[in-house]
């Protein structure tokens, strides 16, 4: 399977939302298409705890969902890295208690498509050093943020980000664009 990181992020490279600046349930049409493309290629949905928190608080309640998200992620195979969850309470979730890592470069060895990552800041970081992710998806939203996390970890003793190649992009009615990146050599 391939790894894939699915970041929304502002002009100014922050994907920690300390604005309040990206709404889920506000998206043009063409965005929910997208989005939904992508979503029919995901064999697993792999987050950090507080992101699956995020999401196990929000998504299985989200009755009004015209969007399909809310189905789709209630369906699809979930995967959280936690040292401290102990019971998912979300359907089809399994916890990844020790060497997440490990069982992530065993997920991209599996037959499949692709295990999307989004938001879980930390472990997005720890899977770029590490060297595990085959492509890369920003959503960039139409704001400067000013501060938070980015994409890439900006700690002076955080590897260099990889060299990127522009394999697709696109543009929304809504202004926000999307490219998606894979290493190049």
């Amino acid at each position: 399977m391939r790894i894939i990181i699915t970041q929304n992020i502002t002009l100014d490279g922050r994907v920690e939302m300390l604005d309040d600046w990206f709404d889920p349930q506000a998206q043009d049409e063409e965005l929910s298409a997208e989005l939904m493309r992508q979503s029919a290629n995901e064999d697993v949905l792999l987050l950090g705890r507080q992101t699956f928190e995020d999401f196990r608080s929000y998504w299985p309640n989200a009755t009004d969902d015209t969007t399909g998200v809310a189905d789709h992620l209630n369906r699809v195979d979930k995967r959280v890295v936690s040292s401290t969850l102990t019971e998912p309470g979300w359907q089809n979730t399994q916890i990844i208690s020790s060497d997440p890592m490990r069982a992530v470069a065993d997920l991209r060895e599996e037959p499949g498509r692709d295990v999307i990552v989004t938001g879980s800041i930390t472990l997005a970081h720890e899977l770029i050093a590490e060297g595990l992710v085959d492509e890369y998806r920003m959503f960039t939203y139409p704001v400067w943020q000013g501060r938070g996390r980015g994409y890439f970890h900006d700690g002076a003793h955080s590897a260099r980000p990889p060299r990127l190649k522009l394999i697709d992009a696109k543009s929304f009615p809504s202004g926000i664009t999307y490219s998606a990146y894979e290493p190049s050599a």
